[in-house]
């Protein structure tokens, strides 16, 4: 069952770190369920970094959407029937929540528009404005090539309405080396995707492969 606006600010009040960043951070190592949903946060704002280095933009936006975009896909916030997770709308869902838990954090409340914008737009479907939304979306879109793609993706097999089988994930891998690589829009992203887009044909490639003629 999903958790109230009421329960997630009081856990984030019970301990709080030295800077609403650690705060943050903690709270997503606390909420991120199943584990392996920890490592994509961390991994994520590095990647903006990259990115954006020698950008003027504000990192402090680009944090805060980069740890909590996916708060609506932890267990504990997105329904459990799966009739209902199949229509699970896990960005507005971090919409809702968003803006309670920065303001419990004490995250400047000018730029938490600016942070709930990029986490509005993060996904490939999206079109940001502003630099730190496609900063966020490229680098959200390079976590879904290479072997962290293939990780993430293999990892829902079974707990994911969307992967049922192999062959479910095998498909999706296939679209997103297709059409991903040319929706990112920095230079410095593409750049990165080029060496995870081989990865992931050369593992679509052994897959069919060694999988024929039943992937399952």
């Amino acid at each position: 069952m999903a958790r109230s606006r009421s329960m997630v600010g009081s856990t984030l009040k019970q301990d709080m770190p030295s800077s609403f960043r650690d705060e943050i951070a903690a709270f997503i190592r606390r909420e991120a369920q199943p584990v392996d949903k920890f490592g994509h946060q961390p991994r994520l704002y590095a990647l903006t970094q990259l990115i954006g280095e020698g950008m003027e933009y504000d990192d402090d936006v680009v944090y805060a959407a980069a740890w909590l975009h996916d708060l609506g896909v932890f267990a504990g916030h997105r329904p459990d029937d799966h009739e209902k997770l199949a229509a699970w709308d896990c960005v507005a869902y971090a919409l809702d929540k968003v803006p309670g838990i920065l303001a419990a954090v004490g995250f400047p409340s000018h730029k938490t528009g600016a942070a709930i914008e990029a986490i509005r737009t993060h996904q490939p479907s999206s079109q940001p404005e502003s630099l730190e939304g496609v900063i966020l979306r490229d680098a959200d879109i390079l976590e879904q090539l290479g072997a962290i793609g293939i990780l993430r993706a293999v990892s829902k097999v079974g707990r994911d309405t969307r992967y049922l089988d192999f062959t479910s994930v095998v498909a999706t891998l296939r679209r997103n080396c297709v059409s991903l690589p040319g929706q990112l829009r920095l230079p410095r992203a593409r750049a990165l995707a080029v060496e995870r887009v081989r990865v992931l044909e050369a593992f679509l490639e052994a897959a069919v492969m060694e999988g024929q003629p039943a992937l399952f």
